[in-house]
């Protein structure tokens, strides 16, 4: 028996052809490596609390800031993008 639940729900097109891609891959642990990696990034986004403490004494809640973690997560994530369009 599957852990999987069907429930209607709207999606956009951008959202389907994501949903659609990690549905055909098949299953094996590169599979899983990157749905562990897109649910820490997505949990990032939706909740980019920095650590550093601001000079406020608060976390910072934006990640658009011009922090070193800010930095160093859309640094990856640029040299990932720069690395598949090479491939395409």
């Amino acid at each position: 028996m599957s852990n999987e639940t069907a429930f209607p729900v709207a999606l956009t097109p951008t959202e389907w052809h994501l949903v659609r891609s990690l549905r055909e891959l098949p299953e094996s642990t590169l599979k899983a490596r990157l749905r562990e990696i897109v649910d820490h990034l997505c949990e990032f986004v939706a909740e980019p609390r920095c650590m550093q403490v601001q000079a406020d004494g608060v976390p910072c809640a934006s990640a658009s800031a011009d922090c070193e973690s800010c930095q160093r997560v859309t640094g990856v994530l640029a040299e990932i993008a720069r690395r598949l369009s090479v491939r395409n």
